[in-house]
């Protein structure tokens, strides 16, 4: 999606609620519609894309870093680096998952939206392997703090997605109706 797209209802309806100058992650980026909200909004913005094109207009609202993150034997380009926040949009790559949950603070959000089963009805794409399965963000983010969740059909374009907002516990979760982030600040 070109810059000048909005950025995602579900993206800012989370990123609202970051405090002012918070570090983000934009995995995918693109041409940067997330980052320019973001950026708009008070936060300090890394995009990660492969397309140099892209980020050169992305590079107007934050950091940017080249990166083919399917690449066979691809490093996570950002090592150890953490964000207060990551955000994934139109995007999916499983083996990142690891990469993406230690790239969130303990506290930290992970708001992520992206294409599901069922969308080869609307287009594309129309792989399983571009597509998640039903509720597969909750089980892959079982031992996180989700605090929304839904799939569906999305109208204009219509589109099947599954989208969560979720946030990193700083103690691991003991008992799953426990409310693990009543005692964070």
């Amino acid at each position: 999606m070109h810059a000048s797209a909005p950025a995602s209802d579900w993206v800012i309806r989370f990123a609202r609620q970051w405090p002012k100058g918070a570090l983000v992650l934009d995995v995918a980026c693109g041409s940067g519609r997330h980052m320019r909200w973001l950026n708009e909004h008070g936060h300090t913005v890394t995009g990660v894309d492969r397309d140099p094109q892209a980020l050169e207009v992305a590079s107007a609202w934050g950091d940017t870093l080249r990166a083919d993150l399917e690449a066979p034997g691809a490093a996570w380009p950002l090592g150890q680096r953490q964000f207060d926040a990551v955000v994934v949009t139109h995007y999916l790559w499983r083996p990142l998952w690891p990469h993406l949950k230690s790239a969130v603070k303990p506290g930290g959000w992970l708001v992520y939206e992206t294409f599901a089963w069922g969308n080869a009805r609307f287009g594309k794409p129309s792989r399983d392997d571009f597509l998640l399965q039903p509720s597969e963000l909750l089980e892959v983010f079982a031992d996180w703090h989700v605090v929304a969740f839904e799939q569906g059909v999305l109208e204009q374009p219509q589109r099947q997605v599954q989208r969560m907002a979720a946030r990193r516990l700083s103690r691991p979760l003991e008992h799953p109706l426990n409310d693990p982030l009543s005692n964070q600040p």
